[in-house]
């Protein structure tokens, strides 16, 4: 067990936290195991009313943060809630894949156009995931326990707000030491107020990977990913990353809004 637990307020469809997913890279390249990640669904939306402003939201956060995005499926073929994407992170987190899981489903929706929404779309998704196994995923996935366990999620989000809110806002970190108090970073996904807090905490840095390790370590990453595990700006990771695509030892997958990057 790590040093120090991050607490994860999240939603697999919620825009701002696919932005955060640079903070999170650099905390696995950077502290491994040290860091122990719970996550919990805050539960973004029971039902998405305003398909076109979920797509306006999608498109801020790509602006802001880098992330590459297709926000299409808003138009095309938007998802009604995100809850059943939320209970079957739940369901995942029985194998302890909880987070690979979510990884899958924020692909599938901000960049695969991908409507998860329903428990065969959510069944298939862990079926392609290494190491889940798929039947009992899908036992879990319409058990009482992951209704309960969402559930229980929904009261952590609400018993964590601040005054005047009710529930924390999406994404929010929570990091705990050994000792002291929690540092809460609410709805901020910057990978250096992160990495500040984790450090603060007690974490112990380890040597930061080279780009072409960083592709290989996380399966499929942003050039903004790659970045901030790496520590370089971006140009020069962009850079990079092209140079080992013209020797095909990374693959390039366009989105809308950039690329993601795969060994080859």
């Amino acid at each position: 067990m790590g040093a120090v637990h991050v607490t994860y307020f999240t939603d697999p469809a919620c825009p701002w936290s696919w932005a955060a997913e640079p903070a999170l890279r650099r905390i696995s390249a950077e502290f491994g195991d040290d860091v122990r990640i719970t996550y919990v669904m805050g539960g973004l939306a029971r039902e998405f009313r305003d398909p076109v402003q979920s797509m306006r939201e999608v498109l801020d956060a790509a602006a802001e943060s880098g992330m590459p995005t297709d926000p299409r499926l808003w138009l095309q073929a938007p998802p009604r809630s995100s809850y059943p994407a939320c209970q079957a992170v739940k369901a995942a987190a029985e194998q302890g894949l909880d987070g690979p899981y979510l990884r899958a489903l924020r692909e599938g929706l901000m960049v695969d156009r991908r409507r998860l929404d329903t428990a065969d779309a959510l069944v298939d998704v862990a079926r392609a995931l290494d190491g889940l196994d798929g039947a009992r995923f899908e036992i879990d996935l319409r058990s009482n326990a992951t209704v309960e366990a969402f559930g229980a999620d929904l009261e952590r989000a609400r018993d964590g707000a601040r005054e005047g809110e009710e529930r924390v806002p999406l994404p929010t970190f929570r990091v705990d030491g050994e000792d002291g108090e929690p540092t809460w970073l609410y709805g901020d996904g910057d990978p250096q107020r992160l990495r500040a807090a984790v450090l603060a905490a007690g974490a112990r840095p380890r040597p930061l990977p080279d780009v072409s390790e960083a592709v290989r370590r996380f399966g499929r990453a942003a050039t903004v990913e790659v970045a901030a595990a790496c520590d370089r700006p971006v140009p020069l990771a962009a850079a990079e990353l092209w140079r080992l695509a013209t020797e095909w030892r990374v693959r390039p997958q366009r989105a809308l809004t950039g690329e993601l990057w795969s060994a080859s």
